[in-house]
């Protein structure tokens, strides 16, 4: 499977302050990496290198040649004495699709009003329509889900994963909730500057490093999640035979 964004080696210091060491993940058509850690854990700096926003010290950032991104950044502050309407907003990242792209993301109600009176959920999937405005074949997204309510984010997070099944994207997202994430990712990156661990959802939510980065509360929340599965993941993703169990890779950089 070809990848449209790979990170091998990342590292990244700021006055001497390592902020990145040693990271690496890869993401290709169709599949949802997950990135997760604690605040401070470089996860937007993670995604700016991969964005080509900020340089790497040193490894290597990659991206298929020709691949257009898109991205929604972590919040949208619109100053609320400028007048700036939902059609104004999506003209300027192209002209054309506009109803198309808020309908595909269930905002097609708001294109008439204005930014600053949309509701923390309106305002992300109208940031996700923007996006994919550009027919993107990789979407970054960092904590696409912010100031949305429980419910709000568990639909987020299926319409992302409906999105990347059926126009084939990659997707890259930072997420601080693996727990909502769990049933739409592929792979999940645990990240603490350096890659903690990484793999298949249910098998990173069960690493001890996880737990020690998340607690024991996250780990009795997911419990939740995994007790009705009959069967255990290896890293990729693949069903493991029984009675054995895979946990993922783990990296101690």
């Amino acid at each position: 499977m070809t990848a449209l964004l790979t990170l091998d080696g990342v590292s990244l210091a700021f006055a001497d302050n390592p902020v990145l060491v040693e990271v690496g993940l890869s993401v290709a058509a169709g599949r949802i990496v997950t990135v997760v850690g604690p605040n401070g854990a470089g996860k937007s700096t993670l995604l700016k290198v991969a964005l080509g926003l900020l340089p790497a010290d040193r490894g290597r950032v990659e991206r298929a040649p020709g691949v257009t991104v898109g991205y929604v950044p972590q919040r949208l502050v619109v100053p609320p004495t400028l007048p700036l309407s939902v059609r104004r907003f999506l003209s300027m990242a192209g002209s054309a699709g506009l109803e198309v792209a808020l309908e595909r993301v269930g905002a097609g109600h708001v294109l008439g009003r204005q930014v600053q009176r949309l509701s923390g959920g309106e305002l992300q999937r109208v940031m996700l329509a923007r996006a994919l405005l550009r027919r993107p074949q990789l979407l970054v997204l960092d904590e696409p889900v912010g100031g949305v309510d429980m419910a709000g984010q568990a639909e987020l997070y299926d319409l992302i994963a409906a999105l990347a099944r059926e126009e084939g994207c990659g997707v890259l997202l930072v997420s601080h909730d693996l727990h909502l994430v769990m049933a739409a990712t592929d792979e999940v990156v645990c990240l603490n500057r350096h890659v903690c661990c990484a793999g298949h959802p249910e098998a990173v939510s069960r690493h001890p490093e996880y737990l020690a980065l998340f607690g024991p509360r996250v780990a009795a929340s997911l419990a939740v999640y995994t007790h009705a599965h009959d069967h255990a993941h290896l890293a990729d993703g693949t069903v493991a035979a029984p009675p054995h169990r895979h946990g993922p890779e783990c990296s101690h950089g």
